[in-house]
């Protein structure tokens, strides 16, 4: 079932004002049922890896690091909802872990070795965890910009008991259907235990990936021990 008005303001820790100024402006994804607008869960995480990439330098971020919140109100008197940092990439790495060289020369066979390494983690099968994410990858291509993607599947929410995100780099990029054409180096596995989470998880990466000294970094390989340390600094700075 597609997410009413009310839904999206919960998940993505706005107010249904904001959402409705939001549609205004045309600025994200809905249809209309019965006079009521309706969201698609698919269209809405599209959207939030898209927007950031879509961005003109002049337009106010919708991942606004100094409200230290996801997406900004458009209110000035509107408190912030949570923060950032509640949603913490580093807890969800540190659980799913970095893993290097990964052989395989399409995203098929990329998404089946690292399910090999991911699925234990929970007790889950590997081979259903894979044709999850491949369905997923069907209806749109997860990468974003800047050779990384972020492969995930909602329908894995009802078999994951915890969050986390597992980093991937294959042994050498491969072609991914990225927005900008580049082949993708690193992927970030997202499995999430709960509709909010998966989205901000999404969103935090997503900002993530829009960080010039993140994408550099994540050029050097880091081991788990440096990438964790990376991380713990940049959501420090989102706080500050």
């Amino acid at each position: 079932m597609d997410l009413k008005l009310k839904d999206v303001a919960e998940l993505l820790n706005v107010s249904e004002t904001t959402i409705r100024r939001w549609l205004s402006d045309g600025k994200i994804p809905a249809y209309r049922l019965n006079h009521q607008y309706r969201f698609s869960r698919i269209e809405i995480e599209n959207w939030m890896m898209e927007c950031k990439l879509q961005q003109q330098p002049e337009e106010k971020a919708l991942f606004s690091t100094r409200e230290k919140q996801i997406y900004p109100t458009t209110e000035k008197n509107e408190p912030a909802r949570s923060g950032m940092n509640q949603f913490s990439l580093y807890r969800a790495i540190h659980r799913g872990g970095v893993y290097s060289d990964i052989e395989g020369k399409d995203k098929e066979t990329i998404i089946r070795g690292a399910m090999e390494v991911v699925a234990p983690k929970f007790k889950s099968d590997a081979d259903v965890l894979s044709e999850l994410l491949l369905d997923r990858e069907q209806l749109q291509p997860t990468a974003l910009n800047g050779g990384l993607a972020v492969p995930h599947s909602r329908e894995c929410l009802q078999r994951i008991p915890f969050d986390l995100v597992t980093v991937v780099f294959p042994k050498e990029p491969i072609e991914y259907g990225a927005m900008d054409g580049k082949p993708v180096h690193s992927l970030f596995f997202l499995f999430a235990s709960g509709d909010k989470i998966h989205l901000q998880l999404l969103a935090k990466i997503a900002h993530f990936s829009s960080d010039k000294e993140a994408v550099e970094f994540l050029s050097k390989r880091p081991d788990k021990t440096a990438f964790l340390e990376f991380v713990r600094n940049w959501e420090l700075k989102l706080s500050s």
